[in-house]
């Protein structure tokens, strides 16, 4: 993929968003149940790649990626409406006339950069995440797990439209391109090394992070 490519897809997220198309709770629930059901339905075909680039077998592939993740977007469906509720709390005394509450709100374009090693499950746990929190998403799986990748972007390609997720797959390239984008938000799993490489990347533009390294 190409850098224009990486910076059409971004341009594409960033109007989806302020849009508000995904606002709307109801909206982010039926993605997740979606997500779910696909993934379900996939699970054999994310078993068989699983296999091909990293030897687990289909009960290990389960019980660590695909029913792990299955199992974080079942809860999040389920508590996704206290999740966005907006919370009264007490307002000082100074503004005593006023009315104060915590009203959760997205951050915008995340962007989860995921390891070879848990391809599926730490792809699509963070994605569940940022779908249930109303963000759009790219996600740019290991290229050292290619099979894993093939697979996530065809999951990924049967729930949402690219607009609010999609999948880059490529190696150091696309890695670059990606970090070279303003995001809201990175998640990233890996190395020590490469996770300096984004928390400098993200530093430029005071972008918060979660590094998993």
């Amino acid at each position: 993929m190409t850098d224009n490519d990486i910076k059409k897809i971004m341009e594409k997220q960033k109007a989806f968003f302020e849009a508000g198309n995904t606002r709307d709770t109801a909206a982010r629930k039926a993605a997740l149940k979606k997500l779910y059901k696909t993934l379900d339905e996939m699970s054999g075909e994310i078993a068989l790649a699983l296999k091909k680039d990293l030897g687990k077998s289909p009960t290990e592939s389960f019980m660590c990626e695909t029913g792990m993740a299955m199992s974080e977007i079942k809860w999040l469906i389920r508590h996704i409406d206290s999740l966005t509720k907006e919370k009264r709390v007490s307002t000082p005394a100074a503004q005593f006339a006023s009315k104060s509450y915590i009203k959760p709100s997205p951050y915008g374009q995340v962007l989860i950069m995921s390891p070879w090693n848990y391809p599926l499950l730490l792809s699509i746990d963070p994605l569940a995440d940022a779908v249930a929190a109303g963000n759009t998403a790219v996600i740019k799986p290991s290229a050292y797990a290619p099979e894993s990748g093939a697979v996530l972007k065809k999951l990924i390609e049967r729930v949402f439209p690219e607009e609010w997720v999609c999948a880059v797959p490529g190696g150091r390239k696309e890695n670059t391109a990606l970090l070279e984008q303003k995001w809201d938000y990175i998640f990233f799993t890996g190395s020590q090394n490469t996770g300096r490489l984004v928390l400098e990347k993200a530093a430029q533009s005071l972008t918060p992070v979660t590094l998993e390294l």
